[in-house]
């Protein structure tokens, strides 16, 4: 996945504002934080304690689509805003803050919760280094 998206990214034909390692890696990870968001929702639904983990699926739900919606941003450099770009990737990070918080609070019983709580925070890391390139 980063390959390719490290390939793309060097096949544009404009030069990126940011270093492309720093922005391949941030968007591999909002496309790998909305997968496991996706997958952690599915099994929660799937869990006999579904009504206590409400939050969780809501927030993940969230999370997901705004992961989404981040890595489809960030793959887009032509005419690229610096200041959508960095308003997005503020967004994406409290929200996999958020949701590995909450993930983080039923990960001692529900294993999904552990894994996806993980690669939330690996998203939250690969967003603070975007923006810390961005400056």
């Amino acid at each position: 996945m980063a390959t390719v998206t490290r390939e793309m990214l060097e096949a544009h034909p404009l030069p990126g504002e940011v270093d492309r390692d720093v922005l391949a890696r941030c968007i591999q990870e909002c496309v790998a934080c909305a997968q496991s968001c996706t997958a952690c929702v599915d099994a929660d639904l799937a869990e006999e304690d579904v009504a206590d983990l409400r939050r969780c699926i809501r927030l993940c739900l969230d999370c997901a689509d705004i992961c989404e919606a981040t890595g489809r941003v960030l793959t887009r450099q032509t005419d690229y805003d610096a200041a959508t770009s960095k308003a997005q990737l503020s967004s994406c990070l409290q929200a996999c803050a958020t949701c590995a918080e909450e993930c983080q609070r039923h990960a001692e019983h529900h294993e999904h919760c552990r894994i996806c709580g993980e690669e939330c925070r690996r998203c939250v890391e690969a967003c603070s280094a975007l923006l810390e390139a961005m400056k």
